[in-house]
């Protein structure tokens, strides 16, 4: 199968040459061996969902096993989905919320870096194919929101991204082929996304592959980023950012 087709459920799902076990570790647990199996499916079946503050103390006590580093006083909601949980690291004193996704997919990807003290809103997204995302110390992804990397997606800290905000690092695929579908076709990579300190994306915020935001920036809400926005501003527009240096007067 072609690398650029391997990375997402669906292509994985559709890989004929595999039984369906070895698909299902391959997309869930991500390592070899029976006892990695077991113990990922304990986790899932009778931890992951378990409510009240025993839930919270067995998840606790589990989580670690599972997880490539979890640091001291983090906390996890209920219902949480992981996928590759050997390639993720969650700093000290974070907490992610119930029915967040932490999908650290890929064969040679670093997986999913979070720092402390930072906190993964409800329902959100961070999911890789191949690619990698870092989030900083403090950083703050709000309910709804979507991380995919196929590449890198790097937020510095004390970053905040409000409700419903949507990065995405590759996704993007050649067409000019029309003997066969897009999503066979190979991917194209502008690079990432990277992020600096203290960068507040407002709600709905949009920022596509190649996007580089200065520190100390603010984006207003439903802006779509697609180029560079320099440190110390404030941009907004949906479709051409209008930037003002935020230490100078706006005219």
């Amino acid at each position: 199968m072609n690398d650029d087709f391997r990375a997402s459920i669906q292509k994985e799902l559709l890989a004929g040459d595999k039984t369906l076990a070895a698909k299902y570790r391959e997309i869930f647990p991500g390592k070899k061996g029976l006892w990695t199996l077991i113990k990922y499916e304990f986790v899932t079946v009778f931890v992951s969902g378990m409510p009240g503050a025993l839930g919270y103390f067995f998840r606790k006590v589990f989580y670690p096993r599972l997880f490539k580093e979890i640091g001291p006083g983090c906390v996890f909601g209920r219902g949480i989905t992981f996928r590759h949980p050997h390639k993720i690291r969650i700093g000290a004193n974070s907490f992610i919320d119930d029915n967040a996704v932490l999908d650290a997919k890929g064969r040679d990807n670093e997986g999913i870096t979070i720092g402390e003290n930072a906190y993964v809103g409800r329902n959100s997204i961070l999911s890789c194919k191949e690619g990698s995302i870092s989030i900083g110390d403090y950083g703050n992804i709000s309910a709804n929101c979507t991380i995919l990397s196929e590449t890198m997606v790097r937020l510095g800290k004390y970053c905040f991204l409000a409700g419903n905000c949507y990065l995405v690092a590759g996704g993007n695929h050649s067409f000019q082929d029309l003997s066969r579908p897009v999503m066979f076709q190979p991917s194209q990579s502008k690079g990432g996304i990277g992020i600096g300190d203290d960068v507040w994306l407002g709600a709905g915020v949009i920022v596509l592959d190649g996007a580089a935001i200065g520190s100390s920036t603010v984006v207003g809400a439903g802006s779509i980023v697609t180029g560079t926005v320099p440190e110390r501003s404030f941009a907004r527009g949906a479709r051409m950012l209008k930037i003002i240096d935020r230490g100078a007067p706006e005219i």
